[in-house]
């Protein structure tokens, strides 16, 4: 018996519809991706080569659908920051920023200096190591060290939602945070 994309509807939809809300969170924007699947379905099945592994297959389509949703929308798919209300625009920039120099302000001096000559002043982490007298393998470090606090930091203040390149979209303090909206 050849395999339909009738067959794969019936015997997926509703877990594939579990599946997508989980994902995206809200019901509508589910039912408008599932039946972009199913159209994707519906259209390639011819190109399936073994119906064993229809499933693994129709789930690969189902997340490059639900990742160009996001991608389109430049949000990713990170369970905890997809409820996020409030986009940053041009007015709350300037509170971001206010934010993230008080966490930057925070950091112990090494990886403080790290952070800001490589992030804010542009320097080459190769002529910072070289400024430093240190290794390169050792600035990196100190760099990504930097870089984990503050996301620590901002995991514990605020609720953070990255596009796909890891740019700040959108933020919502946390409750009694208060260290950006001092």
């Amino acid at each position: 018996m050849k395999l339909t994309s009738e067959k794969v509807w019936v015997d997926h939809n509703k877990e594939l519809r579990r599946f997508i809300l989980s994902k995206v969170k809200d019901r509508d924007l589910g039912n408008d991706i599932l039946q972009d699947v199913f159209i994707k379905v519906h259209t390639s099945i011819n190109a399936l080569k073994d119906e064993s592994h229809v499933k693994q297959w129709v789930y690969q389509i189902t997340r490059n659908t639900i990742n160009d949703h996001f991608r389109k929308s430049k949000i990713t798919m990170d369970s905890s920051n997809t409820d996020l209300p409030e986009i940053i625009h041009e007015n709350n920039n300037a509170q971001f920023e206010k934010c993230l120099g008080s966490f930057v302000k925070d950091l112990p001096l090494k990886y403080k200096d790290a952070i800001t000559k490589v992030e804010l002043q542009n320097k080459s982490q190769s002529d910072l190591a070289v400024e430093l007298m240190i290794s390169y393998s050792a600035l990196k470090s100190r760099v990504q060290r930097a870089r984990e606090l503050l996301r620590k930091k901002f995991k514990q203040c605020c609720n953070v939602s990255t596009d796909k390149y890891g740019n700040v979209i959108a933020y919502l303090e946390k409750n009694n945070c208060g260290i950006c909206s001092i």
